[in-house]
């Protein structure tokens, strides 16, 4: 799912006052919150966290703007500006020990699915709570999407094991300065992972849902048979509730950790 890394900022900023205030009312209370945010820019929600966060912790990448940030909230004790990689940041040595945080943020389109992936393996570590993300629409239609419908895939499925997905609102280019060319989403993410209710080790079923969703024109049989499982296995292990040319898009997280643990008593298993 990892997108290749953007040599440049692709910087749209938020100037809608309505938004703003919207998006970081849909974290709720942070009065006793430690609140990360990932590439504040100019401060626009920044400056709206800082009064009612416990903690605000901003992770700026671009040199420029956090040393502008570092001067804006120079007299808000609560408010760190970290200028550096949000991908590249240990997010634990951030979060005081024994507690979780929140996270808000833009994530911008080029690194959207390895900021996710990052936050969910927070998330698993029990450092998450909570997430409102603004993102491209496109992938946020791909990570709330339900099985069965197109936008379905491994993004979903991902998340979906991962955390529960709101999606709260959709903004128009007009929103930003610049305007970019697409309509961005905020979503409200829950972190609560599901391995453990679907008796499934996270790393291995990870591995199998991309395994699954490789080709997603192809079936869920098709798939794994290119994965190296043989007709046999496959026939042996193969719960009565998936039908036989069913595609990994059109089923639930329950049904596919059903095939997975029953691949897992077999000799060619993962």
């Amino acid at each position: 799912m990892s997108n290749k890394r953007k040599p440049k900022f692709g910087q749209n900023f938020l100037v809608d006052d309505n938004a703003r205030h919207a998006i970081v009312d849909a974290l709720g209370d942070i009065s006793n919150r430690t609140v990360l945010e990932i590439g504040p820019g100019h401060g626009a929600i920044t400056s709206l966290l800082a009064p009612r966060a416990q903690r605000l912790i901003a992770l700026e990448l671009d040199h420029s703007l956090a040393a502008e940030l570092t001067f804006k909230f120079r007299d808000q004790p609560n408010v760190t500006i970290v200028q550096g990689d949000v991908l590249e940041t240990d997010l634990a040595a951030l979060i005081p020990e024994g507690t979780t945080a929140d996270v808000i943020g833009n994530l911008p389109y080029y690194i959207t699915s390895d900021i996710l992936l990052q936050l969910f393996a927070a998330g698993r570590a029990g450092l998450l709570n909570r997430a409102v993300l603004m993102m491209q629409r496109e992938v946020a239609d791909r990570l709330s999407a339900s099985p069965g419908v197109k936008e379905y895939g491994l993004l979903a499925a991902t998340t979906q094991v991962n955390a529960e997905v709101d999606n709260l609102f959709t903004l128009p280019p007009s929103a930003f300065n610049p305007p970019p060319d697409v309509f961005s989403t905020v979503l409200r993410l829950h972190f609560a992972p599901r391995f453990e209710e679907l008796q499934v080790d996270p790393a291995g079923f990870d591995s199998f849902l991309k395994q699954i969703f490789a080709q997603k024109r192809k079936t869920l049989h098709n798939n794994l048979r290119a994965a190296s499982y043989d007709p046999e296995t496959l026939a042996a292990a193969w719960p009565a509730e998936i039908p036989p040319q069913a595609r990994a898009e059109s089923l639930a997280l329950e049904p596919l950790a059903a095939l997975y643990r029953a691949l897992a008593q077999h000799p060619r298993g993962l």
